[in-house]
């Protein structure tokens, strides 16, 4: 493998109360945040420091790329009776880094204000991270919140596990016999308008989008040539978990297929071993409107436990539904060109090659255990992927790597982002649609409507998820023939699947600041 790549990871809550009041700490799988508090406050500039500590195991950087925290906080008044969490607005600067890190704010694309920020290491390095006082800047008065009337606040910091992808050239389609596959063509600028043409560097023509296709509407497009950041896992369960914890009833409602008194559900009602068909009952304690939303896989009664699952792929995702989830963490769903460059980086493309670098299929999947926080396992050793013929459902993300996988053995990608060819589909922007290429790429705001959806227009939704006419699914899945998890597969790079599905998600991206 390029690198160690842990095998769990996902997205951890943790909450403490604004002004003097302590945080409990929080801890979830592979990425920690703790001792939340906020410090330092100006009323006069109406500014307060979110301070926070944040870890996670077998990072890295190197003089190619490194992996990162996607930091974001939320906040709601205390002791309202129904959630109200808004997306603090971070400073552009003013922000302290932890000895040894770095941070990158990601601006909101109409107002330039933080939305988030990148954290990573600073020099080069392989291991495991430990950021202590960490504290992002919060112009609490961009929020338009009356703080002045002395309400106490609630703060949560969230973390993603990211992986930055660098500028550079790259090859769409490998010159193998994949189905609709690109005509093979090394993108080798930005501007997502220029025609191929001559030779290029990594085979076929070379240009701004892939020899054959059409050049999307504007030059911004993301053809995949400029930095971006890549989530490292495909969205887990605990990670939809905490982003329904957050929504208000009605945004909950429509973010779920089923709903009862004391049940939220995303799939069917198959058997607790059946990861494909129940996602995620719900617990409500009390009559409160605040859910607390898990699993509970062995079926012992105790929800969010360990081998409840919190670190299995979240199926069942609609595009409407990823579209949420994107925009809520200020984020972004990815295109096709960055599904590709995702996968095989700068290298020369392997003819029929999976994500791990090789044409060697995946090796099905053939035992898993219930426990999604280390003790599944796969038979053979190497088996570096999930499709047709394992287990009936996703796997946890991460399971196959170790400290000691090879990149093909872990189905790493080239910069070390996981379960790219199988698992679950992807959802990415398709340029092989008129709808695709009028995306422009633009991130959430860390906001959505009343319903619970997402309002960049330009994501090919109409809110509802009945307009996926723009997006195809890449990548394979559990259910798919080991063909379709090649990276240059597009045999459904079209199909417009807006419904729930037990073998589909989505993974989100954001350009680098």
């Amino acid at each position: 493998m390029k690198r160690t790549v842990k095998t769990v990871g996902g997205m951890v809550l943790a909450v403490g109360l604004a002004f003097l009041a302590a945080a409990p700490p929080a801890v979830a799988n592979n990425i920690t945040v703790t001792n939340v508090a906020l410090v330092n406050q100006s009323t006069a500039g109406k500014t307060v420091e979110v301070q926070f500590d944040l870890s996670w195991q077998n990072s890295w950087r190197d003089t190619e790329n490194w992996d990162a925290a996607w930091v974001f906080v939320k906040f709601e008044e205390a002791g309202l009776p129904t959630n109200n969490w808004q997306h603090a607005l971070l400073s552009t600067s003013g922000h302290t880094p932890a000895a040894n890190s770095t941070i990158a704010v990601g601006t909101n694309d109409a107002s330039g204000v933080g939305l988030g920020a990148f954290v990573y290491r600073n020099a080069a390095y392989t291991g495991d991270v430990s950021y202590a006082n960490m504290r992002l800047l919060w112009n609490y008065g961009s929020n338009g919140y009356a703080f002045a009337k002395g309400a106490s606040v609630v703060v949560s910091v969230q973390a993603i596990e990211m992986v930055h992808v660098p500028q550079g050239a790259f090859a769409a389609g490998s010159g193998g016999t994949e189905s609709t596959c690109f005509t093979l063509t090394t993108i080798n600028t930005g501007n997502a308008t220029v025609a191929p043409s001559g030779s290029g560097s990594l085979g076929g023509q070379a240009g701004g989008y892939p020899t054959g296709q059409t050049a999307p509407n504007n030059a911004s497009w993301p053809n995949g040539y400029n930095a971006f950041y890549c989530m490292k896992y495909e969205l887990t369960q605990g990670q939809y978990r905490d982003f329904l914890n957050m929504l208000t009833r009605a945004q909950q409602s429509t973010r779920t297929a089923s709903q009862a008194a004391n049940n939220y559900a995303m799939g069917g009602t198959g058997s607790i071993q059946n990861r494909e068909s129940i996602r995620c009952p719900a617990v409500i304690p009390g009559t409160g409107t605040n859910i607390v939303f898990g699993c509970d896989w062995n079926n012992n009664g105790v929800f969010n436990e360990p081998g409840d699952g919190m670190d299995r792929a979240g199926n069942f995702i609609s595009w409407s539904d990823g579209c949420a989830y994107a925009a809520w963490a200020g984020l972004r769903p990815m295109t096709e060109l960055e599904f590709e460059k995702a996968c095989r980086g700068p290298a020369t493309p392997v003819a029929n090659e999976y994500a791990w670098g090789n044409a060697t299929a995946p090796t099905v999947l053939t035992s898993e255990n219930n426990d999604g926080y280390g003790t599944s396992t796969a038979s053979p050793a190497n088996a570096n992927g999930q499709i047709a013929g394992g287990p009936s459902g996703p796997c946890r993300v991460g399971i196959f790597a170790t400290v000691s996988s090879t990149r093909a053995q872990a189905g790493a990608s080239y910069w070390g982002i996981m379960e790219l060819s199988g698992n679950l589909w992807e959802r990415p922007v398709n340029i092989g649609s008129a709808n695709g290429r009028l995306f422009t790429g633009s991130n959430g705001s860390g906001v959505l409507d009343a319903n619970g959806r997402a309002t960049n227009t330009d994501w090919n939704t109409d809110g509802a998820g009945s307009d996926a006419s723009g997006v195809g699914i890449r990548g394979g899945s559990w259910l798919s023939a080991a063909s379709d998890a090649r990276v240059s597969d597009r045999v459904y790079a079209g199909f417009a699947i807006t419904s729930r599905a037990g073998n589909v998600t989505l993974r989100a991206v954001r350009g680098a600041p």
